[in-house]
């Protein structure tokens, strides 16, 4: 695939990843997480990054912040960031952006908020961390002012509450607040609706749409869930078996999805989402990561192989301006 995927003007591109690999290195094998992605995110723009669990979409959201975890490591490729190589700088730089210039939302809000401490101390921490000479009465206001934002009603009263004192969505509320504390430039949100009812979770894509419209914030987007994503996102980037396979405008995804993985994930949506029709679903399971088969990664489940699938990886081919797919079927 190209280093590319859109051609756009470097400079409206606020981040941009290239030919990025992380494996993890076990006794017996290597799993190989993340195998060559690229993509390319506009400032101001919301990029959904979708597939099933193990397809390696958090493994690359963490690569960028260079918090893999044991065993792992970024083998080769480029994290650029307002043209800057993250992963050339040193450890200490990236402490300083974590939290200031990108900020995470991991899976789990309940589990990521520290059961020990109020919730308003845990965001007045995080301000704290890049602003120490803050005073007390201007960061006491800034917390109020974060929970006010992100919808909690009565936040002089709730920052004196503890997590265990929350609702799952008031949690994940609060992990949006400790993310944009300080104001970041790309917010890195993994799966940020997972184990909430469908009522919360559309507040809080409405939240996440609000705060892109009202302070700019770019994200990117990680879910399995096509039909949420896909009423947010600006791009998207269906991955499998660790590479990217179809990546394109949403209108364009949307409208003409190409590859067969793609084709399966639409089709598989309840009636109620995206597409009409009977409900159907992907047979087979996700590709081990530690013995991916020869070709494609996909071909062991899909209903429209041919021969040279099993033999060789398609390349990425642009079928209509900024929408490619890597796929031998489609021409």
């Amino acid at each position: 695939m190209p280093l590319r995927v859109a051609k756009i003007k470097e400079m409206e591109d606020i981040l941009q990843i290239k030919e990025l690999h992380t494996y993890f290195y076990r006794e017996d094998s290597i799993v190989k997480a993340v195998e060559g992605v690229n993509f390319s995110l506009r400032k101001g723009e919301v990029l959904g990054l979708v597939g099933e669990s193990g397809c390696g979409k958090s493994t690359t959201g963490y690569s960028i912040l260079r918090l893999i975890g044991p065993g792992g490591r970024i083998v080769k490729g480029e994290v650029i960031f307002k043209g800057e190589n993250l992963l050339k700088l040193p450890l200490r730089t990236i402490r300083e952006i974590r939290g200031k210039e990108i900020s995470i939302i991991f899976q789990e809000a309940q589990s990521a908020l520290n059961p020990l401490y109020t919730i308003g101390f845990q965001i007045a921490e995080t301000i704290k961390a890049h602003n120490p000479k803050i005073s007390p009465q201007t960061l006491r206001l800034l917390v109020i002012d974060l929970l006010k934002k992100v919808g909690i009603a009565q936040p002089e009263v709730r920052m004196k509450d503890y997590p265990h004192n929350l609702s799952g969505g008031q949690a994940q509320r609060v992990m949006i607040a400790i993310a944009i504390a300080n104001r970041p430039s790309l917010l890195i949100a993994d799966e940020p609706t997972s184990n909430l009812d469908v009522t919360i979770q559309a507040q809080i894509i409405d939240l996440f749409i609000h705060l892109k419209e009202e302070i700019g914030l770019t994200i990117l987007l990680i879910t399995h869930d096509l039909a949420l994503c896909s009423q947010i996102a600006d791009q998207l980037a269906i991955m499998y078996g660790g590479k990217i396979v179809e990546i394109g405008e949403k209108k364009e995804v949307v409208k003409n999805p190409l590859h067969p993985y793609t084709k399966a994930l639409f089709s598989s949506l309840p009636k109620s989402g995206l597409r009409k029709g009977r409900l159907k679903v992907i047979e087979g399971v996700v590709v081990d990561p530690s013995s991916k088969p020869k070709g494609c990664f996909f071909h062991p489940r899909c209903l429209v192989k041919e021969r040279k699938c099993e033999e060789v990886y398609p390349d990425f081919i642009e079928v209509t301006p900024h929408h490619w797919v890597s796929c031998f079927r489609v021409k």
